[in-house]
């Protein structure tokens, strides 16, 4: 009779949970799969109601048989309905991450950005060579006092010098002791005040001057300054140093040569002038051994320290460089020629 009984129990065991596969695999949302779980599992489901009947069986050998064999039923139904959970929840949030998904994708402007202006360019690319032969960068004021632009640089106030320069001056001070600086040199006297030597700087910045605007020149433009303080410098470490310069800023095809010349500041003096490869020359700026009374002024003792100096404008570099006619195009706006840079 417990046979019998068991056979038929493991027959209904068998219809319940093949039943409930099946329509486990057609259950698309945790709702539906709730539902039919207790509709299984519950206490008054298909499976989970043979529980109460293992209680009418006749023997304690078929109770425990009967019992194996629903609980095995039942960890295999529980186990199919959490694999379908959570196969569900994956489905589910991923529908919730495209519901709530934000395209985060950057479009490009058919329209050109804008880049650096070329003097900009070529500021950047002769910091790039100095700095990569052992220079610090300094920068100065912009707005200047008529000691550092001048008296410093030996040109007291009665120096013939002085007319070199065309000196825009600001109304504040004493009449004439306030200026639009006239050249970067000034910053060569704030650094050897406040850097201990050895210095080895270049000083890039924007200069003023009552120029009128030609191919050549304009009345706001950009110089770039290079002092060299050390002990045992001579004039051949300056000529080595623009020669290196040349070659490391133009190409291994350009030169450079000196000139002799006269500047307050640095004695003897020189123009240097760099040589294109087609053979034609042309002028770059000013140089030479920085006078004893400019360091004095900087507060170093020329008896120690010797150095040189050197500098030339930005705009006309970047105009040789690029092959331009008229410097005053660089600043005319015109998108059609700063593209090009």
């Amino acid at each position: 009779m417990a046979t019998d009984q068991i056979k038929a129990l493991e027959e209904r065991l068998k219809t319940a949970s093949d039943d409930a596969i099946n329509r486990l695999a057609a259950v698309t949302t945790i709702d539906d799969l709730r539902s039919l779980q207790s509709e299984v599992l519950g206490k008054k489901g298909s499976v989970g109601s043979m529980k109460s009947e293992l209680g009418r069986l006749d023997s304690v050998d078929a109770k425990k048989e009967a019992g194996a064999m629903l609980n095995t039923v039942t960890e295999q139904l529980e186990a199919a309905f959490n694999t379908r959970r959570d196969l569900l929840e994956d489905v589910a949030f991923a529908q919730q991450v495209a519901k709530e998904r934000l395209d985060l994708t950057e479009h490009l402007s058919v329209a050109r950005r804008g880049h650096s202006h070329l003097v900009t360019q070529a500021t950047r690319r002769l910091e790039d060579v100095f700095t990569g032969l052992g220079f610090q960068i300094a920068e100065g004021p912009e707005v200047e006092s008529d000691f550092y632009n001048f008296e410093a640089l030996n040109m007291p106030k009665s120096h013939p010098a002085r007319s070199m320069w065309d000196t825009m001056f600001v109304e504040s001070g004493e009449p004439g002791s306030v200026l639009l600086r006239t050249h970067t040199s000034p910053v060569q006297i704030r650094v050897m005040e406040t850097w201990k030597p050895p210095i080895y700087a270049i000083m890039p910045g924007r200069v003023f001057r009552r120029d009128t605007p030609d191919a050549t020149h304009m009345p706001v433009f950009h110089q770039i300054e290079c002092l060299v303080i050390d002990r045992g410098i001579t004039f051949a470490d300056l000529a080595g140093t623009i020669e290196s310069f040349t070659k490391a800023f133009f190409g291994g095809d350009f030169t450079s040569r000196l000139r002799p010349s006269y500047f307050p500041f640095t004695e003897p003096s020189a123009e240097f002038d760099i040589r294109r490869p087609d053979g034609t020359w042309i002028e770059l700026g000013g140089c030479g051994m920085v006078h004893p009374n400019v360091l004095r002024a900087g507060g170093l003792d020329p008896e120690e320290w010797t150095g040189f100096a050197f500098g030339f404008g930005i705009d006309r570099m970047a105009k040789e460089r690029h092959g331009i006619d008229d410097i005053r195009e660089m600043y005319t706006n015109d998108l059609r020629f700063l593209r090009q840079f």
